[in-house]
């Protein structure tokens, strides 16, 4: 990888109309008063960072489920899953990742499977970082259905500012893990629901790479990961 590579990235076709639209409002301000044109440039870069969509390097072992979400861990609890996606009724173990404005939010496939069930909902916008965000805020719920007969639960929560759900899979899919499905505008959370008795291998507070950090071991009885921070 170059330097020029290093600070910049590719992005993702969602991001052009606001980059495009930020820089028409930076060309205005510009106009108006120079520093306040320097404002909108600014802002101009941040929104194409925000959209940003580099090249990640997913692991290719079998079993392993990387985070859907760049971000960090926010919450390590038993939840049952949304009920629109027909799941059993049973708690599951929930990581949630919250993505602040900075982090990257192109969305991506946790495991490979199919995607049996993909459901939006509707609803408001608390904080992501909010225990009641996965019950009461907008929200777009797929389940895949893995090779052996096992299903996991993803979930798109829109956040205090995002107020748009971008889903690229369709019903009956097949997703490679690490492959892009989605993403959220502009700050928000992805819960992950863990197959029955599979355990977490990222500990709270802990960042995560999407495509990349691997959150829990398919096959293997691993007890749950933990942390200290220093």
């Amino acid at each position: 990888m170059t330097m020029l590579e290093t600070f910049i990235k590719p992005m993702h076709r969602e991001g052009y109309p606001f980059v495009a639209a930020f820089a028409v409002v930076a060309l205005l301000l510009m106009w108006l008063w120079e520093p306040l044109g320097w404002v909108g440039v600014g802002l101009t870069v941040w929104c194409y960072y925000f959209f940003r969509d580099p090249k990640r390097a997913v692991p290719l072992n079998a079993g392993l489920m990387v985070s859907p979400a760049d971000g960090v861990v926010s919450l390590i609890e038993r939840a049952v899953p949304p009920p629109e996606l027909g799941m059993a009724p049973e708690a599951l173990m929930r990581v949630s990742v919250f993505m602040s404005v900075f982090n990257c939010h192109v969305n991506r496939a946790p495991i490979a499977g199919k995607v049996a069930e993909i459901a939006y909902r509707p609803g408001k916008f608390f904080n992501a970082a909010m225990d009641k965000a996965s019950i009461d805020n907008e929200r777009n719920s797929l389940r895949i259905d893995m090779a052996d007969g096992r299903s996991i639960a993803v979930v798109q929560i829109a956040g205090l500012v995002a107020r748009r759900i971008v889903c690229f899979a369709a019903k009956g899919q097949d997703l490679r893990t690490g492959e892009r499905f989605g993403l959220i505008r502009f700050g928000s959370r992805l819960d992950i629901y863990l197959p029955d008795g599979v355990e977490p291998q990222v500990a709270l507070g802990q960042n995560c790479v999407a495509g990349e950090t691997v959150i829990a071991v398919l096959g293997q009885a691993a007890p749950q990961r933990m942390a200290r921070m220093e």
